[in-house]
């Protein structure tokens, strides 16, 4: 049995205590996001909870990852060695799939216990039953998810966000996480229009019992009064009545907070009037540049696609007899919308239809933790609200992956901290996590396993570049090519010649 804020309390340990003072937000001055994967093991003899006998589970980070930042694609390079986007979320994702290759390598050597046992067929692997994995990360995700209404309250201290109201793409709201001054930005934590926005007033936070919820009690949860002052624009009866599907005399919503997440050619667009008709909702988004735009998606999109193709990317797909899956998604202490959360991250797929066998859109479980990140924007903002100096997000991203070999990564505009134009071309001016290094991560695994015990779509035909083994994970270029045609067409493609490196 776990919790949401035992995740979260586990991952802010994790924070401080493993990761490197070096790529840390400068107190009082800055701050950053947290995103992390955490493993779950439950007994092999414990199959459920009983009344009397919770299962105790066995909770460990693989991996995690901070960064607010993503390049522009005049910056973008086709040898592979850059990160183009340093969001948290896409930071610990991709040190996932660095853990994932070294737990691969443990299992094709023999060497040491790996979380993957023989699948059925010649050269795979699968996940160990006994194992799900969960993902944290302290801020709602960028883009869809971020779209959360501000509701005034007359007559009670909270109020919900009605699921209607956040699953019809037809809608039209609004909403301010990520603002164009910073890419990821929340209200003041003091300020009088923060709302945080959860479940019916009187339904529990949950508890999570391997991989099910369970309702979990929760406290009381306190609202300010709306500032009389707010530019709103307040709906009228009826549109109140079909955004909130609530009585229009119980309350209003004056605003939404707003994602700086951009809508992708080909997308209808968001209105931009004020207050609560400036966003539509359901909408694919590319993250904010300042001034060179970026070719990044959303974290809500890309979020959206893992709970379809799963974690691993395509690479790994090829070792693997199903994709890798989250069980559960913990967000740290923030505004937040449950209804919101479930449209950007399952809702906007969950009619797909026909995808390869493995695949499905999975049923998620979304949860959120009382708990604040200590150098989140909202709480370094509440530290320092009596001192002078503009708060900035952190320029640089860390990433860490349970593995023995330089687990700690520090990078800066894609790089690795300190790099200079000319390091910039050097074996040492590479992240970790970047594609070229983890296509070389895959290589060696490759090396490692004599041919004839390789998988079938890594021989029947000769691959050189990236694109090409890419390419050849065939389950995963038609699950991906499903999710293009029947939900994400506008989804941005970086061209080949970005994949072409060896």
């Amino acid at each position: 049995m776990w919790t949401a804020d035992e995740i979260a309390q586990l991952c802010y340990e994790h924070y401080g205590s493993r990761l490197p003072k070096k790529g840390k937000p400068e107190p009082n001055h800055e701050w950053t996001l947290l995103a992390a994967v955490v493993k779950i093991q439950s007994p092999a003899d414990e199959a459920s909870d009983t009344h009397d006998k919770p299962v105790q589970v066995t909770k460990e980070v693989v991996s995690m990852g901070t960064g607010t930042k993503c390049i522009g694609q005049s910056k973008m390079r086709k040898s592979g060695d850059i990160l183009n986007d340093s969001h948290a979320e896409v930071i610990a994702r991709r040190s996932f799939q660095r853990y994932l290759l070294h737990q691969l390598q443990l299992a094709a050597t023999l060497k040491e216990d790996s979380i993957f046992v023989p699948g059925t067929q010649k050269g795979l692997w699968k996940l160990r039953p006994d194992l799900i994995f969960v993902f944290f990360s302290s801020h709602t995700p960028c883009g869809d998810a971020s779209i959360i209404p501000k509701l005034e309250f007359e007559d009670q201290p909270c109020c919900p966000v009605i699921r209607d109201w956040a699953n019809n793409p037809s809608v039209e709201a609004s909403s301010n996480l990520e603002a164009p001054g910073y890419e990821r930005k929340c209200e003041d934590l003091g300020s009088p229009v923060t709302k945080k926005v959860k479940l019916e007033p009187g339904t529990a936070a949950k508890e999570v019992t391997n991989g099910a919820a369970h309702p979990h009690s929760l406290g009381k949860q306190e609202g300010d009064p709306i500032s009389p002052g707010i530019n709103s624009c307040n709906l009228t009866v009826e549109e109140l009545a079909a955004v909130t599907r609530i009585a229009p005399d119980s309350a209003k919503v004056i605003d939404v907070y707003r994602t700086g997440a951009k809508c992708v050619p080909g997308e209808a667009g968001d209105s931009g009037k004020p207050g609560a008709a400036f966003h539509q909702v359901g909408l694919l988004r590319v993250k904010p540049g300042r001034g060179d735009r970026t070719r990044s998606m959303s974290c809500s999109d890309k979020m959206a696609r893992w709970n379809v193709l799963g974690c691993q990317g395509a690479l790994l797909m090829h070792f693997l007899e199903e994709p890798i899956y989250l069980s559960a998604v913990v967000i740290g202490k923030c505004p937040y919308s449950q209804e919101a959360m479930q449209r950007a991250l399952i809702g906007r797929c969950q009619n797909l239809s026909a995808l390869p066998k493995g695949f499905g859109v999975q049923e998620l479980k979304i949860l959120q933790s009382d708990l604040l990140f200590e150098h989140s924007r909202c709480a370094v903002q509440a530290k320092m609200a009596d001192s002078p100096g503009r708060l900035v997000p952190c320029g640089a991203a860390i990433s860490w992956s349970a593995v023995p070999e330089q687990p700690l990564d520090v990078t800066a505009g894609g790089f690795p901290q300190g790099t200079t134009k000319k390091t910039i071309r050097s074996l040492q001016a590479r992240s970790q996590i970047s594609k070229v290094e983890l296509f070389r991560s895959f290589q060696k695994l490759l090396n490692r396993i004599a041919r004839d015990k390789w998988p079938d779509s890594l021989r029947v035909q000769k691959l050189d570049t990236y694109q090409e083994y890419k390419e050849a994970a065939s389950s995963y270029q038609e699950a991906w090519g499903t999710l293009r045609k029947q939900a994400f067409g506008s989804w941005i493609r970086n061209p080949p010649d970005y994949h072409q490196f060896k």
